[in-house]
């Protein structure tokens, strides 16, 4: 064999090695950056922003956050915020940020993700999710004909956003080098109650690690637990003054309803939806929740669950002196040691 030959040969050993050890970590020569993207689904043109951190080299998986928007803000409003890239790079967590939709064509407005009650404007017993004598109508034209069955609608109806985020995810499986079994989401606001929305529907509910709603909450009567056989970890996030999405007392189940100037949408309260997912956890949900140690100085957090060996509590509620925000400065932190301790 002359050298050429043997050269080429033992390339070709080199190559077929460097496979089998991509294949083994279920990683390929996966060196695609940071980056703004689009994809069809349905049809419909969707995109998303990704952030990789530093230290990425397409051959070591990594795990990663889906960050979902508020109503009306799009694939930037967390990765533009430095304590999430910061954070992210510390840890070595890629950031995937899928824009919802919003109005038709030409101005494409009020990027939204839809969620159950959100499009039809009614809850399951049909009655309205809002107060229509005193909510604007905020329908779209994409819900008008068919789906919205109340003024009280105000979310997208071009595309399925549940399907949307799983083929999102095996795009980006087949895309970045990935850890498949720890997937996680965050999402604020409107972007929060999607997040439920995702543990509750039976296509998605197994297919996230953990997840963290930010001032968002399911619509008063969607009080669901999950899907699947298994309660996903949750740590809520929400504001004590928060007139958008309130989460109403401590200890108190009942509904609340939107404060603000323009609208007066229903919720389910926080206490009714962490206690109704902490009991499908198998914790006690008889007592009050407990204050944990675990936390951050701005948020009161408390738990029905006890802590598990080397981890946090399954089910985790904070609330901060805040009105309708994220507080990413200490929040994300705060929600990505709960990530890490899953």
């Amino acid at each position: 064999m002359n050298r050429s030959r043997s050269l080429l040969w033992v390339l070709t050993l080199l190559v077929a090695g460097s496979m089998t050890q991509a294949a083994e970590t279920g990683c390929g020569h996966f060196a695609v950056g940071s980056g703004s993207y689009t994809a069809r689904h349905r049809g419909v043109t969707r995109h998303y922003r990704v952030y990789v951190p530093q230290g990425y080299d397409g051959t070591h998986p990594m795990p990663v956050v889906l960050a979902f928007h508020g109503w009306s803000g799009d694939e930037n409003e967390f990765i533009d915020d430095a304590a999430v890239t910061q954070d992210a790079d510390r840890r070595g967590y890629i950031i995937v940020a899928p824009r919802g939709l919003g109005s038709e064509g030409p101005e494409h407005r009020n990027n939204s993700w839809t969620f159950r009650g959100s499009a039809s404007g009614v809850a399951p017993n049909g009655e309205p999710i809002c107060d229509a004598t005193l909510t604007p109508d905020y329908r779209y034209p994409s819900c008008r004909s068919d789906v919205a069955k109340s003024t009280c609608s105000w979310t997208q109806c071009q595309d399925d956003d549940v399907d949307f985020v799983q083929a999102l995810v095996q795009r980006v499986e087949s895309t970045w080098c990935v850890q498949s079994e720890r997937v996680y989401a965050v999402g604020g606001s409107n972007g929060g109650m999607f997040v439920w929305e995702l543990l509750q529907n039976p296509k998605t509910s197994g297919l996230l690690r953990a997840a963290a709603p930010i001032v968002g909450l399911p619509h008063r009567g969607y009080l669901d637990g999950p899907a699947g056989p298994t309660a996903t970890p949750v740590i809520l996030i929400t504001g004590v003054r928060d007139p958008v999405v309130p989460p109403g007392p401590w200890d108190d189940t009942s509904a609340t309803t939107t404060s603000n100037d323009n609208d007066r949408y229903f919720y389910t309260g926080a206490t009714a939806i962490m206690r109704r997912w902490a009991a499908a956890s198998g914790c006690g949900v008889a007592e009050s929740e407990a204050a944990t140690p675990f936390g951050a100085a701005a948020a009161d957090c408390r738990s029905y669950c006890a802590r598990e060996a080397g981890k946090w509590p399954r089910v985790l509620d904070c609330r901060a002196d805040m009105g309708h925000d994220y507080g990413l400065s200490w929040s994300w932190p705060l929600i990505m040691d709960f990530f890490d301790r899953q």
